[in-house]
């Protein structure tokens, strides 16, 4: 611990973000960077905790409470406050593969159980973990890293994403021979084409990282769809053992009147064709536009608020975004206890841009779809909500119930659906035999990661449905780990 006093003399800081109207007029990161001498500040806030609970990463509640791949936080902490960064790196490094992605996107359940937040606001953990790696790619510090010996053994991993490359990492560190399957254009998966540009920079960050694995050995393979340019069987022949990494994309519907009409999209495809046109310069085929359009976001969560700000940036007309829980109070719950996640009222990014837009948050609490209303071109131009509260049905749970009297109609000429996701897509599972949770889910224990069918194991959303980056790394670390005991009898990999 730096400084025993720390937590008591000096206040979190963060460090601004650019101006929402500075920052809507292009596709740029707007997160800025703090002073070296700010950040020793920060790092000496930390308390260095007997228990520290930042980095015994677990589930209470259904959410995540402290760092869900143990990132050894008070350490890094402390080597920041003494101006050891390169050290810094070699700690945060230990846990985590990629921690300028969960240094940008992770939404911090280490903050959110921090010790010091119990009464004070938390370290600011997630930022100086950025900068820890930002210092080290600018330093020359991160390098390419080949194994010695190489083990003879091959691998296949399906799917590019956090949990993907987290398993190519460790197992290529094993000495194994690995090649990542990915069926889009560019490797990354929803670090690619989920989340937008300026939460996480595509070719300066995503890019960058994923070079530096092929350099270490890693072979990326795009364009190919296993189960249909790659049988089942030519995979199982080929590799010595498989990790499925597809994650979980099958989107959820909204099966309601006027389903049919144009101008009513999946979250995901908007945002795939957004990043996928930015990438490509504008040069190749069309993208979903909000410009000029009243646009309706149904379902909250990131996703939402990924295309509230992707809508911003495009021009839109007008934004409401429809969320059917309760607006969040803002500060803890009594049952909303410390160490959880605290479900508290904040503006997020894009809402932080929609209210500097058009003088609001866009979210409407407590409210559904029940229609959508067309013209007679086939084209949505209204979507009607109504009013929900929450009761418990015959069977004891609760579910929204409608309250009469509170219907709108809300002019839309571009809905999106950001609900959530169902599993993942099923004609490679089927094709592999394997066997299915209740929630269509790879069936695989946590831990093990081993299904059905020997030799193939599977990690990530695949797996425990849809989550966090951080619990991806976790299981592509851990996918990985099992896998190398499988294929040598023993492994050293944490």
């Amino acid at each position: 611990m730096g400084k025993p006093t720390g937590f008591i003399e000096y206040l979190r800081e963060i460090p601004s973000d650019l101006a929402p109207e500075e920052r809507i007029g292009n596709w740029d990161e707007f997160h800025q960077h703090m002073s070296e001498d700010k950040l020793r500040t920060q790092g000496a806030r930390c308390m260095d905790c007997g228990t520290p609970f930042c980095h015994t990463g677990t589930v209470i509640s259904g959410m995540a409470s402290g760092c869900p791949i143990n990132n050894l936080i008070p350490e890094w902490n402390d080597l920041v406050y003494r101006g050891r960064w390169r050290e810094a790196l070699d700690r945060l490094h230990k846990t985590n593969n990629f921690p300028e992605f969960t240094g940008r996107v992770c939404p911090a359940p280490c903050e959110g159980s921090c010790v010091l937040g119990i009464n004070n606001p938390p370290v600011t953990i997630k930022n100086i973990e950025c900068s820890i790696a930002d210092k080290g790619w600018d330093e020359g510090w991160i390098e390419a890293e080949a194994p010695t010996k190489r083990t003879g053994k091959k691998v296949a991993i399906i799917g590019s994403g956090p949990a993907g490359l987290a398993a190519a990492a460790q197992l290529n560190k094993a000495g194994h021979w690995v090649t990542v399957y990915e069926r889009a254009d560019r490797p990354g998966g929803l670090l690619m084409y989920g989340i937008p540009n300026m939460k996480l920079d595509k070719e300066k960050v995503v890019l960058r990282r994923i070079k530096l694995l092929e350099k270490e050995g890693v072979k990326v393979v795009c364009n190919t769809e296993v189960g249909k340019d790659v049988t089942a069987e030519q995979l199982m022949q080929d590799y010595d053992a498989v990790v499925l990494c597809t994650g979980a994309t099958q989107p959820r519907d909204l099966p309601v009147e006027g389903r049919e009409l144009k101008g009513i999209h999946f979250a995901m495809d908007f945002l795939t064709g957004n990043t996928k046109a930015i990438l490509d310069r504008h040069r190749n085929g069309t993208y979903i536009s909000a410009q000029g359009k009243d646009v309706v976001i149904i379902g909250g969560g990131d996703t939402g608020t990924d295309c509230v700000g992707t809508s911003v940036r495009h021009g839109c007309n007008s934004i409401v975004q429809l969320e059917i829980m309760p607006k969040p109070p803002m500060e803890r719950a009594p049952d909303n206890p410390w160490p959880e996640w605290p479900k508290v009222y904040k503006m997020d990014y894009g809402q932080e841009e929609a209210a500097a837009q058009f003088g609001a948050d866009p979210r409407v609490y407590l409210t559904t779809a029940t229609k959508f209303e067309g013209d007679d071109k086939g084209q949505v131009k209204a979507v009607h909500t109504v009013q929900v509260k929450w009761e418990r049905n015959e069977q004891g749970r609760f579910v929204p119930q409608p309250v009469p009297g509170t219907e709108k109609v809300v002019p839309a000429q571009l809905v999106l659906l950001a609900m959530g996701f169902l599993g993942p897509e099923q004609p490679l599972l089927d094709a592999l035999k394997l066997e299915r949770d209740r929630r269509s889910n790879v069936k695989a224990e946590h831990e093990k990661y081993t299904t059905s069918l020997p030799g193939v194991f599977a990690a990530g959303d695949c797996r425990r449905g849809q989550s966090l980056v951080v619990w991806a790394i976790n299981e592509g670390r851990g996918a990985a780990r099992e896998c190398d005991r499988y294929l040598m009898g023993s492994t050293d990999l944490p």
